[in-house]
């Protein structure tokens, strides 16, 4: 674009030169051709004036006239190279046979009038080829400077084509070259929310994009320097708390064997409730450990191929007390029953256990849990739908959130430490997959996919 404007502004002041030199050249033209035609009929008059009162001023009047024709001529000669010479010469030659007249005798000029006066009638006839030759001329240049004028115009649309082509070339180009940096970086930032950090984030283009993948490779470190750092206290702490509430355990329990002396039904109704809370507490803890245990697994995956509907059979079968202890109806369709995709068989069992388990926790007695399987591209898609209480708005965003519990819980039913949707996410995440809690009237409906 630079280049098209520098253009444009020598092009412009090229063409600025020509008017100028054009118009120039008319003033000139037109000044010199009514200045040849004035001072002929100067010359013409002072001529007869000389031949009929024989005073040499009218003489010395022709003369100067003549040289004044002559120098007009001459302007004109130059500025028409390719006509004037011919007329001008021929003009010459008729001024000098006037000339020559009037400087002759009495009885030559009275001999040298006609002379005279076909001199002068040749030369009025060569001021007015002169006049129209000069007009032609300006009109010729005219025209030229327009073909110029519509040249340059070509010229510079064809540079602004060029520029507007080679500007979206370019565009592509770096778009091109930043496309794929920029996915680089979006991969890696969802890598790093999804909590995998042994990947080294590598970005390439230019530096500033060389530049911020580094920082995101060291945040990536940062992060799993940080989880390790949790996963750690988490082992720590629940090893710690189980020491001293195991001792408690203890104690609760040989109180209650009234090994220590007989107890009161005060006494008992308190270490019935010590009892109740330490098993509570034993139970969280517990959790916690396997929440830990679930997150740094989700990172080792030993892959093989898996059937899935076969799985989903299998876990159904593994639940069947459960579900049928509430009289509840499990069903599993499956729109294609060959699916098969490279996974965890132990990781995908425990996600489609957690999902079951938590769906007979919520559905009502006699109500039906629906396991769908179909494909969906290239991906498996399993749908889990219960008739339960389902999940409300406001827990919607949070529902996969370790340790999130819902305003909605089932009536009598232990309440959970929100964990078991946590491990969901955290399995599928670690197969490339994603986990989503569906909107629905009645009931939840969660929804797996699976590169296939």
């Amino acid at each position: 674009m630079a280049a098209t404007s520098v253009q444009a502004l020598l092009t412009l002041e090229h063409l600025a030169q020509l008017g100028r030199e054009t118009a120039a050249q008319a003033i000139t033209l037109t000044e010199q051709s009514q200045r040849l035609s004035e001072r002929t009929l100067a010359m013409e008059r002072s001529a007869r004036q000389f031949l009929v009162l024989d005073d040499p001023l009218f003489r010395e009047r022709y003369a100067s006239a003549r040289e004044e024709a002559a120098a007009a001529l001459q302007l004109l000669n130059r500025a028409t190279p390719h006509f004037a010479p011919q007329l001008a010469d021929e003009w010459t030659a008729q001024a000098d046979t006037a000339w020559q007249v009037l400087q002759a005798g009495k009885k030559r000029k009275r001999d040298g009038q006609a002379v005279v006066y076909r001199a002068f009638a040749r030369m009025a006839q060569i001021n007015d080829t002169l006049a129209r030759e000069s007009k032609t001329e300006i009109g010729s240049r005219n025209d030229a400077l327009l073909d110029e004028l519509e040249r340059q115009r070509q010229l510079l649309g064809m540079l602004v084509i060029g520029a507007v082509l080679l500007a979206a070339v370019l565009a592509i180009c770096f778009g091109f070259l930043l496309s794929r940096p920029l996915r680089r970086i979006e991969r890696a930032i969802e890598r790093l929310g999804d909590k995998r950090y042994d990947q080294t984030i590598v970005v390439g283009g230019p530096a500033d994009t060389r530049r911020l993948g580094q920082q995101l490779d060291w945040l990536r470190q940062r992060l799993a320097e940080l989880d390790a750092d949790k996963e750690r206290f988490l082992r720590h702490i629940s090893h710690e708390l189980k020491t001293p509430l195991a001792a408690l355990r203890e104690g609760v329990a040989l109180l209650e064997d009234e090994v220590a002396g007989k107890l009161t039904s005060g006494q008992r109704e308190i270490t019935g409730i010590l009892q109740h809370n330490t098993a509570s507490l034993q139970t969280q803890i517990e959790d916690l450990l396997r929440y830990n245990t679930a997150a740094f697994d989700a990172q080792r995956l030993a892959c093989s191929q898996v059937d899935l509907l076969a799985l989903l059979h299998a876990v159904v079968d593994e639940q069947r007390l459960q579900w049928q202890a509430r009289r509840l109806v499990v069903e599993v369709e499956a729109d294609d029953d060959a699916l098969v995709v490279q996974a965890d068989r132990d990781k995908l069992a425990t996600v489609l256990a957690n999902l079951l388990s938590n769906a007979v926790r919520f559905s009502p007695e006699g109500g039906t849990i629906r396991f769908a399987l179909s494909r969906a591209g290239r991906r498996a898609r399993i749908d889990c739908i219960d008739q339960g209480l389902g999940v409300a708005p406001e827990d919607a965003a949070r529902i996969f959130e370790p340790f999130y519990q819902g305003v909605r819980q089932a009536t009598g039913a232990r309440n959970g430490n929100g964990i078991g949707l946590s491990i969901v996410h955290e399995y599928i995440a670690a197969h490339n997959g994603r986990v989503a809690l569906v909107p629905r009237p009645a009931g939840a409906h969660f929804q797996i996919e699976l590169p296939l």
